[in-house]
């Protein structure tokens, strides 16, 4: 159920890795132990061309690339088709406010076209476009993406309007992935800035709990819940039906690989010596720092 579950954000705030740091340090992480937990390397479109001069020609190295808008979706993937090494296997696409939920699944069909081995994922924007967007990509190949948190507490949804939206998303049979603010596995309040932030592993509960009925409430006692115990326990308990809970729930971004894998670890939850994702680049001299 683990599997892939972490996708490499480590050029984004708050990490905000240099890229030149960031490229090398996913390598690694492709070749470790705990290469089965990691995802693609999450770029943006501007930084996008940096990785010319830092990919090697003969790589497969992928990445899900961060786009501004659906109208810039084939512009990207021409830019990076133009890198070689560069392999694009997601897209995450923002929906700017003056853009209409039933433009965006046409304008996406055209950019696409003939691009299915691409996972497109649509961030779902936090006002009244939101049901409607949702009910556009239900019955498509697209999947969503919600904003969990970012630099400043009103980023963050609460309990109750992260559980609407994963219930939202189960009924619908749309999947999605995370981003932002789950800098840890379980639900807590950060000391440094003293946000609630929401915990991975709460998340993953939330999805079981919506697919197996759960009403708003119990999902968002699911999200709210700090009981180490208590947590892992319904992330075993999902296990049983891992298939399904990770085809709702994709993944989430993290600034940090080795923060989720050592926090699972000392939960108890094996995280090591899974099969990779992906397989390694391959090693030439002069590419690690």
């Amino acid at each position: 159920m683990l599997t892939g579950l972490c996708d490499d954000a480590a050029i984004f705030p708050p990490g905000n890795l240099a890229l030149e740091q960031a490229v090398p340090a996913h390598r690694d992480h492709l070749a470790s132990e705990h290469a089965g937990l990691v995802g693609p390397f999450i770029v943006s479109a501007a930084a996008l061309p940096r990785l010319a001069d830092l990919v090697e020609p003969h790589e497969r190295f992928e990445v899900a690339v961060t786009v501004p808008a659906p109208t810039q979706v084939a512009e990207v993937l021409a830019a990076a088709d133009a890198i070689p090494g560069v392999l694009v296997v997601a897209l995450e696409v923002v929906v700017p406010a003056d853009v209409d939920p039933e433009e965006v699944v046409p304008v996406l069909t055209e950019a696409l076209a003939g691009r299915d081995d691409i996972e497109l994922f649509v961030e779902l924007p936090r006002d009244e476009r939101r049901p409607a967007l949702v009910a556009a990509l239900a019955g498509t190949s697209y999947r969503a993406k919600l904003r969990t948190g970012g630099v400043r507490a009103d980023l963050y949804p609460d309990e109750r309007e992260l559980a609407e939206a994963v219930r939202l998303l189960v009924e619908a049979g749309v999947p999605f992935k995370a981003t932002a603010g789950l800098h840890h596995a379980l639900r807590n309040t950060d000391p440094a800035t003293g946000f609630e932030q929401h915990g991975f592993l709460n998340l993953l509960a939330a999805v079981d709990a919506a697919q197996r009925g759960a009403d708003t409430d119990a999902v968002v006692a699911t999200l709210a819940e700090r009981d180490p115990g208590a947590v892992t326990a319904r992330v075993r308990d999902a296990a049983a039906r891992s298939e399904e809970v990770r085809a709702a729930f994709r993944s989430f971004g993290t600034c940090s690989i080795l923060e989720p894998r050592d926090e699972m670890a000392d939960l108890g939850l094996p995280t090591l010596d899974l099969a990779p994702v992906t397989a390694p680049a391959p090693t030439t001299e002069g590419q690690h720092a």
